[in-house]
């Protein structure tokens, strides 16, 4: 699933090219929008709350749409041919004068008045590259859970909004914690959301994430997706494991020398 950097970047972009434009054109490929047309409305702007994406119009709806694990939005000058994946996977489809955003393999597609937003974005904690950053409650939602691991609660979109398992990764390297670490022996929560957020506003214009500085090709991350092989600290081998609430597990990757469990 993409790491909150990459929605943010996403839906900058899909700001750039369609707000204040008038849609076209407006294809909303999935049963329960099938008959609805936006045609003729302006979007007002379209903004990332988390992992999710806000198209806002002045009709005053919002198209709601979220990738999960497959899917993207790609926009296209006006008449160049579209690429993303084949005619099927189109689930939605916006267009103005300039420009076609079209989305590919979305899950998520649905309509609702802006007014209601919070029905699918309000259980959201502090979102880490939004205006509405607040550390303190980050950490105060964090740290409800004291027996919770650090790995689990990181994740949990309901603390903080945008950090995945390539940023738990490495934001837990970096702060020589085990994942399975629990929150009430982390001894400086707020230094690791700190951390954190720093970490994903440094990458937020980038393609390809870098936690180490290093931006070569094999060299940008610390432990995330390389099991077996050496720490770049330490030269141990690199572990992973999943773990987490049965049905929601998630890989896991640290560095049993630099990241020691706690006894």
């Amino acid at each position: 699933m993409p790491e909150g950097d990459t929605v943010w970047r996403s839906c900058r972009r899909l700001d750039e090219a369609l707000h204040g434009q008038l849609l076209t054109r407006c294809e909303l490929r999935v049963p329960s929008l099938a008959t609805t047309d936006l045609t003729g409305v302006t979007v007002r702007e379209v903004a990332s709350r988390g992992k999710h994406q806000l198209f806002r119009f002045d009709n005053g709806y919002t198209l709601h749409t979220h990738f999960r694990m497959e899917g993207t939005w790609r926009i296209f000058e006006r008449g160049r041919r579209w690429s993303g994946g084949q005619e099927f996977q189109i689930r939605a489809v916006l267009a103005t004068a300039r420009h076609d955003a079209v989305g590919y393999r979305l899950p998520v597609v649905e309509l609702l008045p802006t007014a209601e937003e919070d029905s699918v974005v309000g259980h959201l904690g502090p979102d880490l590259l939004g205006p509405d950053w607040d550390l303190a409650e980050a950490v105060r939602r964090v740290s409800a859970q004291p027996e919770r691991s650090i790995g689990e609660a990181l994740l949990d979109q309901r603390n903080l909004a945008g950090i995945g398992t390539l940023y738990r990764a490495e934001l837990l390297f970096l702060q020589g914690l085990h994942p399975r670490t629990p929150v009430g022996s982390v001894g400086n929560v707020r230094r690791v959301l700190q951390r954190g957020q720093q970490l994903l506003y440094a990458n937020r214009w980038r393609t390809e994430q870098s936690t180490t500085g290093d931006l070569r090709p094999g060299r940008s991350r610390y432990v995330f997706e390389r099991p077996g092989q050496p720490c770049r600290r330490c030269g141990t081998p690199v572990l992973t494991e999943e773990f987490g609430p049965r049905g929601q597990e998630r890989r896991s990757y640290w560095c049993p020398r630099c990241q020691p469990t706690v006894p």
